[in-house]
């Protein structure tokens, strides 16, 4: 099993059929975006092409591959509106691990560390992300890496007949 990264300069339809499979697979909704109540949980969302190309101007996007097949994306965009901690030279990262296949493989923990070589290299020295308090998987693998929980945004995520807290975490990064 090899794992490999590759940055995306010019998407393609193969790219925007996977995100939006991803993006509206009842597993994975309620892991990779917040909804307000259980029609937002439930709605569709679809990216287009250009949709996905503009948002290149402000995000950087690498996708995931074991082998040749694509199993997940991850991204960061430099000092967001939505950060927690407003610091100057901050990324959000974001990870979705769309495939099956790709899931409990320790690709999550290659690609956080693939991500933060990156964002160093932009000379970036703070990462700053959100995770679903009910995510707990995700919660351990981020403490793992080094993460630091710096908050906690109550009754931000609708999930199982209830209204979930919103974990704030931050990692410095090192020379």
């Amino acid at each position: 099993m090899t794992i490999h990264f590759t940055e995306v300069i010019e998407p393609n339809p193969m790219i925007i059929d996977a995100l939006n499979r991803w993006e509206n697979n009842p597993v994975l909704v309620p892991l990779i975006r917040p909804n307000k109540n259980k029609k937002e949980l439930e709605q569709e969302w679809q990216i287009t092409l250009e949709e996905f190309k503009s948002r290149l101007d402000t995000q950087h996007f690498y996708l995931i591959y074991i082998d040749d097949k694509l199993v997940g994306e991850m991204n960061y965009m430099v000092d967001p509106s939505h950060l927690h901690k407003r610091e100057p030279g901050t990324a959000w990262i974001g990870i979705t691990i769309g495939d099956e296949d790709g899931r409990g493989k320790g690709i999550g923990f290659k690609a956080i560390q693939y991500l933060e070589e990156e964002i160093k290299k932009q000379g970036l020295t703070r990462i700053e992300l959100g995770v679903f308090e009910f995510n707990t998987r995700a919660y351990k693998l981020y403490q793992q890496l080094g993460y630091q929980e710096i908050a906690r945004i109550a009754d931000f995520t609708y999930w199982n007949h209830t209204m979930w807290s919103d974990i704030r975490m931050e990692k410095y990064l090192g020379e």
